[in-house]
């Protein structure tokens, strides 16, 4: 299946977007890590500004677009379905988790922040890093 040629630059998007969102989701943790609460805050609210406008024109492409089919094939399928379960799943449980996690930061509730923040973060990098994935696989190596 093609992609009509007015949405082709949608995947090409994307794939700076979460690409930028990993790395400001390992230097949030590294900041905060430091100690450099401030310098945490600002890359972290970077990083939800990232992954919503993903997230948006994600949607908006897909609901364009409809879904394109994986054309790898023998052992690469089970691969690639495994990784694309389990990142669509997470991806829909990151959102509510983002969005209490931020919350409780920006209401200075650090301590419920942190434990929501414990679960909330290597969901998120996985969600973000399959993603990556998903699109090379999709648009580049199997393509």
């Amino acid at each position: 299946m093609a992609v009509p040629a007015q949405y082709a630059i949608f995947p090409v998007i994307h794939a700076p977007l979460n690409r930028a969102s990993t790395i400001l989701l390992l230097t949030g943790r590294w900041r905060i890590s430091c100690r450099r609460i401030a310098q945490h805050r600002l890359v972290m609210l970077t990083a939800v500004v990232t992954s919503t406008l993903f997230l948006i024109s994600y949607l908006y492409y897909h609901f364009h677009v409809g879904s394109v089919p994986f054309q790898g094939t023998g052992g690469t399928r089970p691969v690639y379905f495994s990784i694309l379960i389990s990142h669509v799943l997470l991806a829909i449980a990151i959102v509510p988790l983002v969005i209490v996690a931020l919350t409780r930061a920006l209401r200075d509730r650090f301590d419920k922040h942190r434990a929501i923040a414990r679960w909330t973060f290597p969901l998120w990098l996985y969600v973000s890093v399959t993603g990556a994935l998903i699109y090379f696989m999709l648009y580049h190596w199997f393509a």
